[in-house]
């Protein structure tokens, strides 16, 4: 095997090289994008869990101790859900920006290394070629042992190449298709906590806006509005109590 490696001249040592590294990235990536790590089952609890108007400190230390892409995102939340509505949305959305480039890290270098590959060999023939014409125009046609070195570099370095691009563009595409599903169930998840939140907020207005002192003090500007300027809410205009035209302050007749 190592003399059929050596046979593809110098540029099997990159694409070697390149083969090693995206088989680490790939291992790499697919222990970090498993589901289990990206959602723990205890921040999707504390999803489910969180109710409008509830203390949320126990939810905040549970994300706390559970750090990771999608429980930073959730603690960005709980941390601004005493904040306006836009300043709660805007946080949830940076933080998960910069979460979304923690999944989707080294990823790029797998592209990389697909695509460079087979170029890397498509070079190793160019170069397997170079070398069987100048052989020929040494040795002429009649020294096959020169035709052969010169096709052997060539045909090794551009199936080395597809050997390496094949197998880590398939590892790329995958890895990049699970990252996005994880991408669009944390924003599911950020999108109900947010619903949550906001509507814990708007009930908590509306208590504040339409209890039950609004209706007493309208109840008691519609009365006093209604009742005839200079008399008591309430009296019966002439009586003792609001006194008649003429008469001296109410209730002390003349």
């Amino acid at each position: 095997m190592l003399e059929f490696l050596k046979s593809g001249g110098p540029l099997i040592y990159p694409l070697v090289l390149c083969s090693l590294i995206a088989a680490t990235i790939a291992v790499e990536r697919v222990f970090a994008l498993r589901r289990s790590r990206v959602l723990p089952a205890e921040i999707l609890q504390v999803v489910g869990a969180v109710r409008p108007g509830r203390d949320l400190s126990l939810a905040l230390e549970v994300c706390r101790a559970n750090p990771g892409v999608f429980s930073d995102v959730v603690r960005a939340g709980l941390e601004h859900a005493e904040e306006p509505w836009e300043v709660l949305r805007d946080s949830i959305q940076d933080v998960g920006r910069q979460k979304a480039a923690v999944l989707e890290r080294h990823l790029v270098w797998l592209q990389t290394i697909a695509q460079a590959a087979p170029l890397l060999g498509l070079l190793g023939t160019v170069f397997g070629m170079i070398r069987m014409f100048s052989s020929i125009s040494l040795a002429g046609l009649g020294d096959p042992q020169a035709l052969s070195g010169g096709i052997s570099e060539a045909m090794i370095t551009t199936a080395i190449g597809l050997a390496v691009g094949i197998p880590t563009l398939v590892a790329h595409n995958l890895l990049a298709s699970k990252s996005e599903t994880l991408l669009n169930e944390i924003e599911h998840h950020a999108t109900e906590l947010a619903a949550k939140l906001r509507r814990g907020r708007q009930g908590s207005e509306g208590l504040i806006a339409g209890g039950p002192w609004e209706g007493a003090s309208g109840s008691v500007s519609r009365g006093v509005s209604g009742t005839v300027p200079g008399t008591v809410p309430g009296a019966v205009p002439g009586s003792a109590s609001g006194g008649a035209p003429g008469s001296g302050p109410a209730g002390v007749t003349e």
